[in-house]
């Protein structure tokens, strides 16, 4: 296999890898060979916690994915190519990119139809049994990698993997221009779907969440209007409170009988709820939150409004390059996201400061391996 590369093929290959549920240890791992002639490898530069990252690393599973064997963590990354196989024609060594972390079978009807999110064969970073980006070098397919524009640093360019995130949810939802947009949460995923809702055109977004502080981001950020629901009174039926909110909401901010739109994304009961009562007659409801596997769901007001719903679950066709643009363009400014930071060695203080989930921390990342 021909390849080319900047450097001498080094001996080491520092990883932060999850050995079993809440244990976690930095090892040298080997240097990852290209697994074919249309790979590259990324000397990998900025990359950020997840929240699945963390729930790995705590309970070792996410749904049907369990972890059965020690692998590298992280998937939200950017680097610098190294190496590139003898058939790559869109990257060069020493090109800066954003990485895609999933790489899907291209075979099935899922791939073949776009829909490449839901293939059962992707090899997804950091998914078990498949390693992650926190190591010193990831190999990866090269149309996978986004190269990035001059002007955008290491730091925004991981950031493009949580706004493909948004850019799908809003693509599930067939966000249209003047539409009315409600997003429940306020975490960087609610966010940044508020960013890329304004951007997409909506006329008004509203951000509903139960902390003051995000909310506060949230409309200084990308919401036009933010909504602090009041907590439940004691003994009162919760289905009914979240009916309460959602007319609280429709009436406080003009939507009458409800938003075209909601983007539901914390996977609260009480906000799925609440987002079921708060969408019109005929309007759509995306659910891209995950709480708890099973939730008490008003089915018949759903099916009485004849609301769209449907789940959003990573990137298909089209969101890497959208966001890189979203990014690139400061349509949506990633960097006031950022609110640590921390060297490749305090990998691990970087996860307990994201499972501690304090308030006043958003987006962690993690600085890649020097030298």
């Amino acid at each position: 296999m021909a390849s080319a590369t900047t450097t001498d093929v080094a001996d080491r290959n520092p990883a932060f890898v999850l050995r079993a549920i809440r244990d976690v240890s930095f090892e040298d791992r080997p240097v990852p060979k290209l697994r074919d002639d249309y790979e590259v490898r990324v000397h990998v530069a900025q990359t950020g916690i997840c929240g699945s990252d963390v729930h790995y690393w705590q309970r070792g599973r996410i749904g049907d994915f369990i972890l059965t064997s020690p692998i590298i963590l992280g998937h939200e990354s950017s680097g610098t190519v190294v190496e590139a196989g003898s058939k790559v024609t869109n990257l060069k060594v020493g090109d800066r990119v954003a990485i895609e972390p999933g790489v899907p079978c291209r075979r099935c009807d899922y791939c073949r139809a776009g829909t490449y999110n839901l293939c059962n064969d992707t090899i997804f970073a950091a998914t078990p049994p498949w390693d992650g980006t926190l190591a010193k070098y990831y190999t990866v397919a090269s149309d996978y990698c986004y190269k990035i524009p001059d002007h955008m640093d290491m730091e925004e360019a991981a950031m493009v993997e949580p706004v493909s995130v948004a850019v799908q949810i809003c693509k599930v939802a067939d966000l249209r221009s003047n539409q009315t947009v409600v997003v429940f949460g306020a975490g960087p995923i609610g966010v940044l779907s508020q960013a890329v809702a304004r951007a997409s055109g909506a006329r008004k977004v509203i951000a509903v969440d139960i902390s003051k502080a995000r909310l506060d981001f949230a409309r200084s950020y990308a919401a036009d209007e933010t909504f602090l629901p009041p907590a439940l009174a004691q003994g009162a039926d919760p289905v009914v409170h979240s009916e309460k909110v959602a007319a609280m909401i429709k009436d406080q901010f003009g939507l009458g009988e409800g938003a075209d739109v909601v983007l539901e994304c914390t996977g609260a009961e009480p906000c799925i709820q609440a987002g079921v009562f708060v969408a019109r007659k005929g309007g759509t409801y995306v659910q891209a939150g995950m709480g708890k596997e099973n939730v008490t769901f008003p089915i018949t007001t759903a099916c009485i409004r004849a609301l769209t719903i449907k789940g959003s679950i990573r990137y298909s066709v089209g969101c890497y390059p959208t966001a890189v643009d979203l990014v690139a363009s400061g349509k949506v400014d990633v960097k006031r996201l950022i609110t640590n930071r921390f060297k490749f060695e305090e990998a691990e203080k970087a996860f307990e400061l994201v499972k501690a989930a304090q308030e006043g921390v958003f987006k962690v990342i993690i600085e890649g391996v020097q030298g």
